[in-house]
């Protein structure tokens, strides 16, 4: 994957100012790490958008700030919910000398046999790993392949994924990333039938009538 720069100046504005750099495009953010001074920053909103839609959490981005870069990872996303636009971003500045322990996203590809002929359901328990390697090294993504799951049952766990030499999986090796299991079946209840009620005994009809005089009628 060719170079990322993502173009960034000093920001002197914190707290509710911000509001104002965001009204005139600008995106807020933040580049700290180890032995590294925390260093607020704006980037162009538009720009830093599009940029970032293309890269993933293990992708290393060279975040420029007044000419002077520093490789770094995406550690964190703000969006405005209602608008769906990026709030602010955390850069976590990496050494590309020392290895760092992050998170990679998994990409699920193929389709199962014991889903095609079996009619199974796919159910998914990770869509992370958690790996260590040079930053050079990290994968852009986990891919695991389905179509290995060829009967209802069958799973893929965490022991099961091979990253190479270069890349440690610190995951739990029995942790189950996919499983195929077979379709829940609703079950009916039984309704009991209700008895139809018999006709209430009449207790009393209107006023009894006295000895000696006739029901009237």
């Amino acid at each position: 994957m060719e170079k990322v720069v993502i173009q960034a100046s000093k920001r002197t504005v914190t707290g509710k100012k911000v509001r104002a750099l965001r009204r005139e495009g600008k995106l807020p953010g933040v580049l700290y790490g180890h032995n590294f001074e925390s260093l607020p920053i704006s980037m162009d909103l538009h720009e830093t958008t599009k940029i970032l839609h293309s890269v993933s959490r293990s992708t290393i981005v060279n975040v420029s700030v007044d000419g002077v870069e520093s490789a770094a990872l995406i550690r964190e996303k703000q969006r405005d919910f209602i608008r769906g636009t990026l709030k602010h971003v955390d850069f976590q500045v990496i050494s590309l000398t020392e290895k760092i322990r992050t998170k990679v996203s998994i990409d699920f590809v193929g389709l199962s046999p014991a889903v095609k002929d079996y009619n199974g359901i796919i159910y998914t328990n990770m869509n992370e790993l958690d790996v260590e390697s040079l930053p050079q090294d990290l994968p852009e993504k986990v891919t695991v392949d389905l179509t290995k799951l060829l009967q209802i049952g069958d799973g893929i766990y965490v022991r099961d994924i091979d990253l190479g030499e270069k890349v440690q999986i610190m995951s739990h090796p029995e942790e189950m990333v996919v499983v195929v299991n077979q379709p829940k079946v609703e079950e009916v209840e039984e309704v009991a039938a209700v008895p139809v009620a018999e006709e209430p005994e009449v207790i009393e009809r209107g006023k009894k009538p006295e000895e000696g005089e006739e029901d009237e009628k």
